[in-house]
């Protein structure tokens, strides 16, 4: 498959690009600076290197361009405190014209969204999120109204507080009922993300991800 992939050069991006890279898709990568390209997947045959940002004039054009699916592990940059919300929008006004329909990002368990099922502990921590976590945090709900409203083939996933360290290959996920767990490792949620993208799952839909607690998994598939 061809990816275009947003945010491949940060903590969590770099997990995405090798974990696509891995399962043998072309990735197109959009990165503001090439250099901090992990060295392994830079020399990858499947790795094309697009120099740029979200927001420039033609970027995301180029990028998407042939592309049959948009990943985006865009991270906080800098105080671009609504940067998740203009890409979307842009993402939106792009693909709703020229393709591709399909759209996987990484939102966080504090965003709802309607049909939610959340457990008591879930929602108090949504709440102090959004109520503690200012514009940087805001900046999500925002974005997942920008993917609600549109037309597309879209799916935000949510996990919770990200940890680094090898993959566990366990996870919990639903789509709408808050996991168990409290945290999942960055490889893991690459590989959810990777078999989202693949499989088609989750469409339409904001599932909630986490490492399996107890050793017992728990998958819902829509």
């Amino acid at each position: 498959m061809n990816v275009a992939l947003i945010g491949a050069t940060g903590r969590t991006g770099a997990h995405v690009l090798a974990r696509l890279l891995q399962r043998g898709h072309h990735v197109t990568a959009l990165v503001r600076t090439p250099a901090k390209l992990p060295s392994v997947a830079a020399a990858a045959d499947g790795l094309t290197v697009q120099s740029g940002d979200v927001l420039q004039a033609g970027a995301l054009e180029r990028l998407i361009d042939g592309a049959e699916a948009v990943v985006s592990a865009l991270g906080p940059v800098g105080r671009q405190a609504d940067l998740h919300t203009r890409t979307a929008q842009r993402l939106v006004a792009l693909m709703s014209e020229h393709g591709p329909r399909r759209f996987v990002g990484i939102s966080g368990a504090g965003v709802d969204a309607p049909g939610d099922d959340k457990s008591r502990q879930a929602k108090i921590i949504s709440f102090l999120i959004q109520r503690l976590g200012g514009a940087a945090v805001a900046d999500k709900p925002a974005e997942l109204a920008v993917w609600l409203a549109s037309g597309l083939d879209w799916t935000l996933v949510r996990p919770p507080r990200l940890l680094d360290g090898a993959p566990t290959g366990r996870i919990d996920h639903h789509a709408h009922r808050s996991v168990p767990g409290t945290t999942i490792t960055r490889a893991d949620l690459a590989a959810f993300v990777v078999e989202v993208v693949e499989q088609g799952l989750y469409a339409r839909a904001a599932p909630f991800v986490a490492g399996a607690v107890g050793g017992v998994q728990r998958h819902h598939h829509p």
